[in-house]
Order: C-alpha cells, then structure tokens, then sequence
C-alpha cells in the first residue's frame, strides 16, 4: 500500500513539474529572455514560493526548460542523421533541422543563449544578476558530445579516432551555434543559402572519409 502511494505521488509530482514546465514555456514564448519567475508563477496559477519549491531558483527552472528543449532537438537531429540519404542531403538536413528549430522559437532560443538587457531594482533578488552564459555553455557541450557520438559511431577516422570525433561534434555545434546566431539576429540571408554554405564548408573531409566499419554508415 506505502509503495504504490509513493509511486501515485511521484507520478503527480511528475505531471505537476510538466505543467509548471510548459506555463514557463508560454512565457518565455511571449517574453523572451524577460521572462521573469513572476511571470512564470502567475502564469502557473501559483505564488513565486511555489515554483521556488519545485525548481529552487531562475536557474533551476533554466536547466529544466533547457534539458525539455535540448531533449527534442536531438530527437530531431538524430532523425536527420538517420534518414534514408545520401551523405551530403543528410549533413544539409541536420545543419537546417538545427536552423530551423531555433527559426520557429526564436524567443526560447534568445531565452537559453542570451541574458536579458534589463536592469533590475534591488527587490528583485534572486533574479539579479542570472548568468544564462553559465548556464547555456553546458547545453552545448551536450550537443557538442552528443554530435561526437554519432560521428565515432558512423564515420572511420583512423588512429586516435575518439578524440578526433569529439573535436569534429563540438567544433561542428560551435560553428552551427556561432552562425546560428549572427544569422538569426541579422538575417544577412535565407536559411537554406546557410545551410548550403555551411555544408561547403564542412563538405571537404566529410566527403573524403569513409564509412565506420559495422557502423549505420554516415
């Protein structure tokens, strides 16, 4: 009986975090990297102490939005990667699926990657000051070892090819990331001239290595 109480509580408590999770997400949505933990609590139906209780601080709730939207571009990048292709349509793919998802959210993304400009009175505590760059460095070496993963598992790189492979995924999410950005706020051109370039620029070696013995191919 005392198990399957705890069980109904921690499915609860599991549903209650996704809900508080996704009136976060409406906000930052609306607000971008203003989005504050009033307006998150307010959103929810909540007090500030509640969602204090659930995520501790700003950060706390950053690092869950961030895993929530981390989870699902991985989930979309390793589609990419794994459609039936060819090599170049699939790394073209990936670079746009990365593009497009910070395209259609482009407040989410500002939110994850980008501290807002304002000011805050003293009364604001516990937000004053957030450090997202702290924050955000962490999400992209996730991206960046995930990446590798793939790229050791698909691709021979001869001697030493685990390190080489963790040098091409975060040197890959650098460039997706780096571009990303400075195409996102200036649009300097359309999204599929990124991803040809971007594919030009990485296209040389890829196109040179071969095939990871047993692996999925690449």
């Amino acid at each position: 009986m005392e198990s399957t109480q705890q069980a109904e509580q921690q499915r609860a408590a599991r549903e209650r975090r996704r809900q508080l999770l996704e009136a976060a997400d409406r906000v930052v949505l609306r607000d971008g990297p203003h989005a504050s933990m009033n307006a998150i609590a307010a959103e929810a139906g909540i007090t500030k102490p509640i969602l204090y209780r659930h995520f501790g601080d700003k950060g706390g709730l950053y690092r869950a939005l961030a895993k929530r939207h981390t989870d699902a571009l991985l989930k979309a990048l390793r589609a990419a990667l794994d459609a039936p292709a060819e090599r170049r349509e699939r790394v073209e793919a990936t670079l746009d699926t990365y593009l497009a998802a910070i395209e259609a959210r482009p407040q989410v993304y500002r939110f994850l990657m980008h501290p807002s400009e304002d000011t805050q009175p003293p009364e604001h505590g516990p937000e004053q000051g957030f450090d997202v760059g702290r924050h955000s460095a962490p999400l992209l070496r996730r991206l960046g070892e995930e990446l590798a993963q793939v790229i050791a598992e698909r691709v021979d790189l001869g001697p030493d090819s685990e390190q080489l492979a963790r040098v091409w995924g975060h040197g890959i999410v650098g460039m997706m990331h780096g571009a990303g950005d400075w195409w996102l706020g200036e649009r300097p051109c359309p999204r599929e001239q990124l991803v040809r370039s971007l594919a030009d620029l990485l296209w040389g070696r890829l196109a040179a290595v071969g095939d990871r013995a047993g692996g999925p191919g690449f």
